[in-house]
């Protein structure tokens, strides 16, 4: 798409009928007849194009053009984001449509074929979109004023937009949850009224909020529904998003009061954040030392507000001079001397001491003491190194970089960073991470992840790929795979993976009884771990993900907690820290524990969906289910599986958490053996792992 350009575009009305949807907007200045609207899929970024006609012969700024409905459901995949924009065909521009203070939500649509919602909504700068989902909660401020006695006064709209295409307003309460960075934080909720309108309007006394309670105290506001659900009939409670503070004119940006309460002077302050615009309550004493500091602290801010945004546009500017400038020294490094025997090992981006790169270490440590090993290691994550006495790195430090230039191997088991050249002299032997499951790299159909797209993100895989000597292969399965979805043509060594060497070898109750007295995990109940992967299109930004822990760990406990525990082990890209506090003694988070093969082992039994573990996990021939609530959206939107998931899988496929208690129930009884399908499944993916994978790999690249 070319450059945006600041060209004020205004809608005058959105429209949409049974099968199509106007749009109709005004220029703030004149534009030539030959005009296009746009619609660009978010992601994708498909679209569709539209020529726009003169609304109004007498106007020569209103336009207007119309879209069929089933063609923006197609090109939204029926679950996504589709952005508006006007171009002139006779220029390389577009714009952006500004829809001021229209309430584009009320006019949502229910499309009874595809089983979704076309909910138009205002983005956070203003403009036109349009969400494609299957089901939300929708809530929007409309007026909102602080008085000067106290009172704050809400208006907006609130409803759900439900499975069954109906709309829903029962129940609803405005919530205010405080934000503290530690303990438990509060809620304060107020009842909407409960009729059939979708609209609220709602006071709240500040003043007497802050005489009856702990402060002070910062809220942020959402919307709470108490729904039924349709299958279950059971109670169900969902939340719209944070509440925010578009571009509305009748809403005032900043508002405080200052009261006389029966706890002394108190301050009252509405305000949006100033990037995420959501709405923030601050209620503090205001004594003449509290004066002083809000005075102090508030012309500090202004300083430290400037300086923060020259800091922003001078590291965007450093950090592009930065990597030319490291790719520039590397590549001089190496032209260096080859430091011969010198091995530079690395898993997961520097962040563990783990996988199959410290099984190759852990080999070459006792049975090659003629190399030089060495770790790369994320300076955020070297504690387990220094702990152990490992030889070690930081990462991107200039002693790394020579040390990397100069190594004659590199051992690493995901991808390293597309700027890093590969010296001609360096062997690098990537290890990989898992047998795939999910489509990867070159055969998945479309990509979600942050800050790229399917066509850049292939690209980019490719050439790293193309910088691997060595690719080590757990099967004739993956090999196949790895080397069309890598372009991988060059060694494939079909070992089975080094990692596993450790389930084969040290499989003993005296292993399991000492490694759980290491994760001080209770020696009379078993043990399950539960390790699910990340989802494409859940994130904060790029390399941190969103997981929702669906698994009812409550439910869990109260049902099997007599007998079990349970392990929580995310995926290295998940951002998440659950907090277990309140099922301490039954869940433990194990995310961030050096090694998943050492969970394996203590392991009864494994909980997971789609993550490459359950091939690793087999090799201990121990039950599995697997909780797969999404299946649906995985299978057929995010990655797509490379074979029969659903009736190839090693155990159960489930969706609640009441069939995954049915399921562990099961495996405890006398006469308990593992499905049928576990043999044949065994024999296809982990017929080559007996624990001499590593010495295989290391006898052919180190030779």
């Amino acid at each position: 798409m070319a450059k945006e350009v600041p060209i004020k575009i205004n809608l005058r009305n959105f429209d949409m009928k049974e099968r199509s949807l106007y749009i109709e907007f005004s220029f703030d200045e004149p534009l030539t007849d030959n005009i296009m609207l746009l619609a660009v899929n978010r992601k994708t970024r498909e679209d569709l194009k539209e020529p726009c006609k003169r609304a109004d012969l007498s106007d020569k700024y209103l336009f207007s053009a119309s879209f069929c409905l089933d063609e923006l459901l197609n090109i939204a995949n029926n679950n996504g984001v589709i952005d508006f924009y006007v171009s002139e065909q006779s220029e390389e521009s577009f714009h952006k449509i500004n829809t001021s203070d229209l309430a584009l939500e009320l006019t949502w649509r229910w499309d009874n074929q595809q089983r979704v919602f076309a909910l138009p909504y205002t983005t956070k700068k203003g403009n036109l979109s349009l969400k494609v989902l299957q089901e939300t909660a929708v809530a929007e401020i409309t007026d909102l004023i602080l008085s000067p006695e106290g009172e704050l006064h809400f208006k907006g709209y609130a409803f759900l937009l439900n499975k069954d295409g109906e709309t829903s307003v029962k129940n609803r309460r405005l919530v205010l949850k405080e934000i503290k960075k530690s303990e438990e934080n509060r809620t304060f909720e107020f009842p909407l009224e409960d009729d059939e309108k979708t609209n609220f309007n709602i006071y709240i006394d500040l003043k007497k909020l802050y005489e009856e309670n702990d402060m002070p105290a910062m809220f942020q506001f959402y919307i709470q529904f108490t729904d039924e659900d349709l299958e279950t009939g059971e109670e169900v409670v969902k939340r719209s998003k944070t509440l925010i503070l578009k571009h509305k004119a009748e809403l005032q940006t900043n508002q405080f009061t200052i009261l006389e309460t029966k706890k002394g002077p108190a301050r009252f302050h509405v305000y949006p954040q100033k990037k995420k615009k959501n709405m923030r309550l601050r209620m503090n004493d205001y004594t003449l030392k509290t004066r002083a500091v809000y005075f102090v602290v508030g012309k500090k801010n202004q300083a430290v507000s400037f300086l923060r945004r020259k800091k922003n546009r001078l590291k965007k500017k450093i950090g592009k001079g930065v990597k030319k400038a490291y790719y520039f020294t590397f590549g001089l490094a190496g032209k260096l001397p080859v430091k011969k025997k010198t091995v530079i090992f690395e898993s997961f981006a520097g962040k563990q001491y783990s996988c199959n790169p410290r099984a190759i270490y852990e080999y070459m440590k006792e049975n090659n003491p003629e190399y030089q090993l060495y770790w790369s290691v994320n300076p955020e994550y070297t504690d387990i190194f220094k702990e152990k006495g490992i030889p070690y790195i930081k990462r991107f430090t200039l002693k790394w970089l020579f040390a990397m230039a100069r190594a004659e191997y590199w051992v690493v088991n995901s991808r390293l960073p597309l700027w890093i050249p590969k010296p001609k002299h360096t062997t690098y032997l990537q290890t990989w991470h898992g047998t795939p499951l999910k489509r990867l790299a070159v055969d998945m159909d479309e990509v979600h992840m942050p800050g790229t797209n399917t066509e850049k993100y292939k690209k980019n895989f490719t050439m790293e790929a193309s910088k691997w000597d060595y690719l080590i292969s757990p099967n004739a399965y993956s090999t196949e795979i790895f080397a069309r979805a890598f372009q991988f043509n060059k060694t494939m060594i079909e070992s089975g993976y080094p990692r596993n060497d450790f389930l084969h070898t040290d499989n003993n109750p005296k292993t399991v009884r000492e490694l759980k007295e290491k994760m001080q995990l209770p020696s009379d109940k078993k043990v399950i771990i539960y390790a699910p992967t990340w989802r494409d299109d859940q994130f904060y930004k790029k390399g941190k993900y969103k997981f929702d822990l669906d698994l009812d760990l409550n439910k869990l406990r109260e049902e099997i907690g007599d007998d079990y525990v349970i392990v929580l082990r995310m995926h290295y890209l998940v951002a998440e820290n659950f907090d277990l506090e309140p099922y301490k003694g039954f869940a433990y988070d194990f995310s961030s524990y050096e090694d998943i093969r050492e969970l394996y082992m203590v392991s009864d039994l494994l909980i997971t969906d789609y993550s490459s573990v359950f091939f690793d996990f087999a090799n201990l021939k121990r039950p599995m289910i697997f909780f797969v609530p999404d299946i649906e959206t995985y299978r057929d939107k995010l990655r797509g599986f490379y074979f029969d998931f659903e009736t190839e899988a090693p155990g159960p496929l489930v969706k609640t958490t009441d069939e995954v208690i049915e399921k562990v129930r099961e495996t405890e009884t006398t006469d308990y053996r593992l499905p049928a399908i576990f043999e044949p499944f065994y024999e296809k993916f982990c017929y080559l792992e007996s624990g001499k994978s590593s010495e295989k790999v290391v006898k052919t690249v180190f030779k």
